[in-house]
Formats: C-alpha cells, sequence, structure tokens
C-alpha cells in the first residue's frame, strides 16, 4: 500500500502546489473537437472539475400580495416592496452559483490549471430537500510561462474559447444576472386570456417579462464589471415562468417570473487588432513561361 504525503484535493502537492508528472492521466468533458480546438489554442486539458452546494430554499421574503403594480410617469411599474420583496431569495441563488462555482476553481487550482472551459452550471432538486447547485467544465493550463493570477472561468466551449484566443481576446471569468418577480393576476389578465378575448396582447404578462429580464440584463452588467474585461459574451437567457396561489387573496393566482443570465467576462491581451479569418491567399500564374 503506497501512501502519499499530502493529505490535500486530488492533484495537490504536499507544498499545496499543483502535482505534475509525466505520464499523468487526466480525463475532461470536451469532445474530440473540442480537444483539438483547445490544443490549437496552445492549451492542454489537466482534469474535469465539479463543484457543488447544496441550499435550503425557504424564505424568499414575499408577503402580503407580491403583484401590485403602480403607475409612474404613465407607466406600469412595480412597486417599491414589490421590487424588493424577493431580495434575500436573489441573494441566496447567487451565494449558491458562486460558491459551486469557487469549489470547481479550487479543484482546478490544484491540478494546477490556468482556467475551467465549458462552464456547466446545474439547478437541481435534492431528494432530501432543498437545491443542488453544480458547476463543471475541464480545467486547462496554457503552454506558457506566464500564469494567471487566479484561474478564469467561461461557459464558451472548446472551439469557441480557441477562437476567442486566436482573435486576441482572452475570458476573465463568469457573470451572473438573476432577477425575480410577480404579478398578481388580476381581473385585467384575466379578461384576456379567456378563450373568448380573441387574439390580442396580454400586457400584464408582457410587461412582467420584459421587466424582469431587463433586471437580469442590469445585474448581469453589474456583476460582470466585477471581473475586469472589457466586455462579456451573453449565453442565452433562461425563463421560468409558474403560477401559485396569491397569499394575499386565497381565491386568485400570482404569476412568477425568473430569468438567469450567464456570461463570459473577456479581456483583449493584445494592443493590436488581429484578423479573425485567414490570411489573404497568393496568386500565382499558372501559364507556362515562353
Amino acid at each position: 500500500m503506497t501512501h502519499r504525503r499530502d493529505a490535500g484535493p486530488p492533484g495537490a502537492a504536499a507544498d499545496g502546489t499543483a502535482e505534475h508528472r509525466a505520464g499523468n492521466t487526466w480525463d475532461s468533458a470536451l469532445s474530440s473537437e473540442e480537444f483539438a480546438a483547445v490544443k490549437g489554442a496552445g492549451f492542454d486539458p489537466v482534469g474535469q472539475v465539479l463543484g457543488t452546494a447544496v441550499f435550503t430554499i425557504g424564505y424568499t421574503g414575499v408577503w402580503g400580495c407580491p403583484g401590485a403594480w403602480s403607475t409612474e410617469g404613465g407607466r406600469k411599474a412595480p412597486s417599491s416592496a414589490w421590487d424588493s420583496s424577493f431580495a434575500p431569495l436573489v441573494r441566496t441563488l447567487y451565494a449558491a452559483r458562486r460558491l459551486a462555482l469557487g469549489r470547481a476553481v479550487a479543484e482546478c487550482r490544484a491540478l494546477g490549471g490556468d482556467g475551467i472551459v465549458g462552464v456547466g452550471l446545474r439547478v437541481d432538486e435534492f431528494p432530501a430537500g432543498g437545491l443542488e447547485f453544480t458547476a463543471s467544465g475541464t480545467a486547462v493550463r496554457a503552454r506558457s510561462r506566464v500564469r494567471p493570477r487566479l484561474p478564469f472561468t467561461s461557459h464558451l466551449g472548446g472551439q469557441d474559447f480557441a477562437k476567442l484566443i486566436h482573435t486576441g481576446w482572452v475570458p476573465t471569468g463568469l457573470a451572473f444576472g438573476i432577477a425575480l418577480a410577480t404579478r398578481h393576476d388580476d381581473w385585467r389578465t384575466s379578461r384576456r386570456t379567456r378563450w373568448t378575448a380573441g387574439n390580442q396582447e396580454v400586457d400584464g404578462y408582457t410587461q412582467l417579462i420584459s421587466h424582469v429580464r431587463h433586471d437580469a440584463r442590469n445585474q448581469l452588467a453589474l456583476d460582470a464589471a466585477t471581473h475586469g474585461g472589457d466586455g462579456v459574451v451573453v449565453d442565452e437567457v433562461e425563463l421560468t415562468v409558474s403560477e401559485s396561489e396569491c397569499p394575499g387573496l386565497g381565491y386568485s393566482r400570482d404569476l412568477s417570473a425568473e430569468a438567469v443570465l450567464v456570461g463570459t467576462c473577456i479581456a483583449r491581451f493584445g494592443r493590436s487588432e488581429q484578423p479573425s479569418g485567414p490570411g489573404p491567399l497568393t496568386i500565382m500564374r499558372l501559364e507556362r513561361e515562353r
């Protein structure tokens, strides 16, 4: 039986640094095309990483009927009480994702990686209750003497990550935008959703969806600013809509919407613009010389 001197995470040496040996076997979540693209960009995979956190989600901060809308400046807008009612829950959703991502980054550092590509974020119901937040991806290490101060995280897959590097950009970190909103399904919306209402816009639902998406975009921009990038490459927005019994008026319902945006902050590491496509072709004459 072989005894190791270190008691740290897998891949960590006794002094806390990553242990690298020739012939080490690594695993990855990359496809063959992604693997080739990452290698072509000057990076080597060093192993799969996973971070997870299980949270009990109970207190939301909602009291009474949270779906009341007021009129400000001639337009429909959520009241201040409605707008901030989900603040405790939103803070928890941010904290859970960041904790899971931070644990994946810790595994990346233990393996000697410089960053994680293809980060996938999942939220699933935990069998014993609560929600399980997971962040997984493939840790990669640059074939360079220059090491980043902190490992980067990116939702981009292998090919997109390689395109980013080849055009003079580097990912700096994942950013989140999370927003929750609820609208009371009052007589105005109920009247427009009846089968006898015909084809028309349900403006109450439109306002709810527009508000929650706009709020998520604003939160993403605020979170992206903390990563020091020049911009953010945004993934598709995840929108979840559900209905529940109104806590204030038991005979009616509230419609809730949750929007989650995930993006990768990027920064330019080259001063000059690099062409994004292949270089110009050389034209040669094919006629024989006479």
